[in-house]
């Protein structure tokens, strides 16, 4: 199991607040510099939803066509959670 992420301290919350204050032309980004490469970037590196386990109980038909659109099987239920999360945006998007 990975380590969790601490809470942030009250002097890190504040510099966020401050920095999300500040302008875009604000911030000085001189002396940082562009990345024009992405190839050998990778997703999700940094962030990870945090997930919950749970007994959900679904049609053997629904599962099986999850399972058949990735091969072996593999990675279904990201592909549940995916189908799922795009309908809530739907909703929550058409309110």
């Amino acid at each position: 199991m990975k380590k969790a992420i601490s809470e942030l301290t009250a002097a890190q919350k504040a510099e966020l607040d401050a920095l999300a204050a500040m302008p875009e032309d604000g911030i000085n980004t001189a002396a940082i510099p562009e990345q024009t490469d992405w190839s050998g970037a990778r997703r999700g590196v940094f962030y990870r939803p945090v997930k919950k386990q749970l007994t959900l109980r679904l049609d053997a038909d629904v599962i099986e066509w999850f399972k058949t659109q990735v091969p072996n099987g593999e990675g279904y239920q990201t592909r549940i959670n995916s189908a799922l999360r795009d309908y809530v945006a739907q909703r929550h998007s058409g309110r």
